[in-house]
């Protein structure tokens, strides 16, 4: 679970922590972490350099590489007029901090913001000696914020790029845990005052905090990177993999030159017996963008797009926000069904995973915004509109 905070340590003093999180360790931050060098203006100096989040990362030779814009240019989908008046950063100090779940994208934002990462000293014990999972990226989150809180800090804002436990969300049989309500009072009891998360399996989910959630959606990201791919919108079709994705894909095919919809439907008459696919609407000669917002397995969507090759698709591309990528699905997303994969770097993509037709877009300048304007009491919304 990658994740972020923002703090504010005395009725004067702001800071604003951005987390990663990992293995089980011990947190602390230097003395002088919540001290701010002087004011910054809301978009990044001069001499800085800024992610474009409209280019994707290009893996060349295997490795990516960050595309960079210079100057002050915001992406187009951030181009919406601010409401309210934005606070004057004079004598206000603000301060990201990142754990070690998803350092780059951390860097990115920081970037991004103008700002540079907060000194945090992160100590494994030894019995730690485990990859790092989801679990143990939650306890470090819960550890830092604990740290925030015991340093005085006025508000605590964790921002969660990807909430590992939000697919939890309700009881499918009896005795069964809603994790994502549990996590939820965790990360609450710990300290935290609100909560930025990004594309939540399902909107429900806010309602499990009982402190204020801003959700932000990678769906801006995925569309600027489409627009400049020129395809006639005449050939496009927006595809969800599945029933429970219709209002997600619906949303996304109205951005996209308002494109058709289709929708796979898979059902399973009885046990043992193989699910039938269905596909409702029309993709004979078209280009069928299916849109999710995470990739697990690939099982779905990998079967999806046979069927819309099937149905006489002439390319298919697979987007979503979370690429989780649990064995097997680079296999099934590079055996040739999909033209391009695109996805964001909520979470960090192990070299291990690098194919040909993987594309990544980073998230940077949209959290990063967010930030400046939740920082600011201004909307967040707007953003979207």
């Amino acid at each position: 679970m990658a994740s972020s905070l923002a703090v504010q340590s005395s009725p004067t003093q702001t800071a604003s922590f951005f987390m990663s999180s990992s293995s089980l360790s011990r947190c602390s931050f230097a003395h002088t972490s919540l001290s701010f060098n002087g004011p910054r203006s809301r978009m990044a100096p001069r001499n800085t350099i800024k992610c474009d989040i409209s280019e994707p990362l290009n893996f060349g030779n295997g490795k990516p590489t960050i595309p960079v814009l210079d100057g002050r240019t915001l992406p187009k989908f951030l181009e919406y007029p601010r409401v309210g008046k934005t606070v004057s950063r004079k004598d206000i100090r603000l301060k990201l901090f990142s754990g070690t779940a998803n350092p780059s994208l951390s860097q990115e934002i920081a970037r991004y913001m103008g700002l540079e990462l907060g000194k945090i000293n992160i100590k494994r014990f030894a019995d730690a000696h485990l990859p790092p999972l989801a679990n143990e990226n939650l306890m470090e989150l819960l550890i830092m914020i604990d740290a925030c809180r015991r340093a005085s800090a006025k508000n605590i804002t964790a921002v969660i790029p990807y909430f590992g436990y939000a697919r939890a969300d309700r009881k499918t049989q009896g005795r069964e845990s809603i994790a994502a309500k549990l996590v939820a009072n965790l990360i609450t009891e710990a300290g935290a005052n609100r909560i930025l998360a990004c594309d939540l399996h399902s909107g429900q989910s806010m309602g499990y905090f009982d402190i204020p959630v801003d959700h932000v959606y990678g769906q801006p990201v995925i569309l600027d990177y489409l627009a400049s791919k020129r395809i006639c919108s005449s050939d496009l079709v927006v595809v969800s993999p599945d029933v429970g994705g219709v209002a997600r894909a619906r949303a996304f095919a109205k951005k996209l030159s308002d494109a058709p919809l289709a929708i796979v439907d898979k059902r399973r008459h009885g046990h043992n017996v193989a699910e039938v696919m269905n596909l409702i609407g029309d993709v004979k000669g078209k280009v069928a963008v299916m849109v999710d917002d995470m990739i697990d397995t690939a099982g779905t969507i990998a079967k999806g797009a046979a069927l819309l090759h099937e149905e006489g698709a002439r390319e298919v591309y697979a987007c979503c926000t979370h690429a989780v990528f649990s064995p097997p699905a680079m296999e099934r997303l590079s055996c040739g069904l999909f033209q391009e994969v695109i996805i964001t770097n909520t979470i960090p993509v192990a070299e291990k995973n690098y194919f040909p037709q993987l594309t990544v877009l980073s998230v940077a300048n949209l959290l990063g915004e967010t930030i400046w304007r939740v920082h600011d009491d201004c909307s967040v919304s707007s953003i979207f509109q």
